[in-house]
């Protein structure tokens, strides 16, 4: 069994509009948010061994937050290809994660993300910034990883719910 959880950057600042998109740091209320999911995670069991995020300054800010919160030891990896990645370059980034990992957390955007998260539940489910969803698959290898394998969502949670 693998467990992948998949987490919308926390909410970001607009107060600038001269910086390119890619360049968004977060806003107060996204530097609130990101270390309660940590925190989250860690009151669950649910620290992940990887978190691989897109190169965004605020994907990259709330990756680093979860993970200074959760208590993850591991380095974080950043990756170009989960800036506004579709879910089909999502689920291919999850399918090249090490099989010694076995609870594993991608940090990107929407609408791959939501629509990734609805690909995996078979569910409409509003996906906001700091949204995230926690999946239980039936797969030996991340290589495996497929909508059609069995997948149980753990939990959704969404920013509201963790205050």
């Amino acid at each position: 069994m693998r467990r992948l959880m998949l987490l919308r950057h926390a909410k970001s600042s607009w107060s600038d509009d001269t910086l390119p998109d890619h360049e968004r740091p977060l806003n107060k209320r996204g530097k609130r948010t990101a270390p309660m999911v940590g925190r989250r995670l860690r009151s669950h069991d649910l620290v992940p061994e990887l978190i691989v995020s897109s190169t965004a300054k605020r994907a990259r800010a709330t990756a680093e937050a979860v993970a200074e919160a959760a208590g993850v030891s591991s380095p974080l990896e950043f990756r170009d290809e989960l800036y506004l990645a579709s879910a089909g370059e999502l689920l291919l980034q999850a399918q090249s994660f090490p099989d010694p990992i076995s609870t594993a957390m991608l940090v990107a955007h929407n609408p791959g993300m939501e629509d990734l998260v609805r690909i995996l539940s078979g569910r409409v489910e509003a996906f906001p910034t700091a949204a995230l969803g926690v999946f239980a698959i039936e797969i030996d290898t991340w290589q495996e990883l497929d909508p059609g394998a069995t997948i149980r969502v753990e939990h959704l949670w969404r920013p509201r719910e963790l205050e």
